[in-house]
């Protein structure tokens, strides 16, 4: 029977004329003078990676006739070599997998730190005294400004109304929330008091601008309120501790040191990547293109100041009792996500107080940036706090570590948040490792 197509040539997506070998395979007997045999094969050169196209050849018996029907289609393929064999079948039950991590890299990277930390402290101790965790947060601040669009300035500037009450909810209405916790009544009273001071505390760092620029958030409107929060935080925190936390203890604040970490770790970083992109166009182009990647370098350069922060945390974490600790990771929780609600509550009424859907609150790039930066808590500057204290609130290591796991939690927890409000544009921004 002539029922054998040796070649067969179609276009495919407007792409110039390809020629392909074919065998045909898993013939369908429908009558004693006719069958039908499927061939799919995918279209080389096509823009589309997922898309496939279904041949359908209808050939009678004498090989006379032959009619063909060609049919697009989405998802995997069964193509076929030269051989009639599927080269994809080895690899195809790694694909899940490969799109699942690359879907949820940011926490997956965050827990694989906390999880070496734990199982391996001494690596993560080396790697602290070499300033990995000071060089780190560097590096995701020379990352954000080498993805600083000059739109994205003015965009910050449009939104100076959500800034402003960022700040206000970081530095002035966020610290009420440790009257509550300070009534809470938990053996070693360290652990309450740690949290409370670090409900006082400015947003942190490196992390919500992270977060931002990934969930595809208003990523200057959220460099914008780190800086100045961090800045203004260190005029304010020793009032707000003095009010809420420790009424008649004096706090005394290292603002010098303070001051100059911040201008070293943000300010610096941020222009020098800045003034890179402006000065060289090859610049801007290769991180534009290749914003998956950079993504991708942000999250783990992230990853490494929880990994150490456990690795030298891990010594006194097993003298604490588990349920204790246990209690306290459930305070830090709960304190964030009581955050979280107070952010998102206050910008809907704002919203609908400003104009509705045309408010400046409304815009999703404004609303995330403000909800994930103001309810996070930074961690260093709550340990700089601490140390000239003189354990006049406790020891300070136990007043520390409920912070460590909290610190942790709120990252953890907004990676898992920000994978859902992701808009689906741009959802390859975490494809990156």
């Amino acid at each position: 029977m002539a029922g054998t197509i040796q070649t067969l040539i179609v276009t495919c997506n407007g792409f110039p004329t390809k020629t392909w070998s074919l065998r045909h395979r898993n013939p369908l007997l429908l009558s004693n003078s006719e069958k039908i045999y499927s061939i799919p094969f995918t279209c080389v050169g096509s823009s589309s990676p997922s898309e496939r196209i279904g041949l359908k050849i209808s050939i009678n018996s004498n090989g006379r006739q032959s009619n063909f029907a060609i049919v697009r289609a989405s998802g995997h393929s069964d193509q076929i070599d030269g051989n009639g064999s599927n080269p994809a079948n080895g690899v195809s039950w790694a694909e899940p997998i490969l799109r699942f991590a690359g879907n949820n890299i940011l926490p997956l990277v965050l827990i694989s730190g906390v999880t070496l930390g734990l199982s391996y402290p001494s690596v993560g101790c080396f790697a602290d005294k070499y300033y990995v965790s000071k060089i780190s947060p560097c590096l995701i601040f020379l990352i954000s400004g080498l993805s600083l669009r000059s739109k994205e300035i003015g965009e910050a500037v449009e939104a100076w109304p959500v800034g402003l009450f960022g700040l206000v909810s970081i530095l002035l209405l966020s610290p009420y929330f440790s009257k509550l916790i300070m009534q809470i009544q938990l053996q070693p009273q360290e652990f309450v008091t740690g949290l409370a001071i670090f409900s006082c505390m400015p947003t942190t760092l490196s992390s919500g601008v992270a977060l931002t620029q990934i969930a595809g958030g208003n990523s200057a409107l959220a460099l914008a309120m780190t800086v100045i929060s961090n800045m203004l935080g260190i005029l304010i925190i020793p009032f707000s501790i003095t009010k809420f936390v420790a009424d008649g203890v004096g706090v005394t604040i290292p603002t010098k040191q303070l001051l100059k970490s911040l201008v070293l770790t943000i300010l610096v970083p941020l222009t020098f990547g800045k003034v890179l992109r402006e000065s060289f166009k090859g610049v801007a182009d290769s991180v534009d293109q290749n914003r998956k990647l950079v993504s991708g370098f942000s999250a783990f350069f992230l990853s490494l100041v929880p990994w150490i922060q456990v690795s030298k945390s891990r010594s006194l974490l097993l003298m604490v009792k588990p349920t204790v600790f246990l209690a306290a990771i459930g305070m830090g929780t709960l304190l964030h996500l009581s955050l979280l609600i107070f952010n998102i509550i206050a910008v809907g009424i704002l919203s609908a107080i400003s104009g509705g859907s045309k408010s400046i609150f409304s815009k999703k790039k404004n609303s995330t940036a403000l909800i994930l930066v103001a309810s996070q808590k930074t961690l260093p500057v709550m340990v700089a706090v601490i140390e000239p204290l003189r354990g006049a609130l406790g020891e300070s290591g136990l007043l520390v570590l409920p912070c460590v796991a909290a610190h942790l939690n709120q990252i953890i927890l907004d990676s898992i948040i920000i994978n859902l409000w992701r808009p689906k544009d741009n959802s390859d921004n975490l494809k990156a490792a």
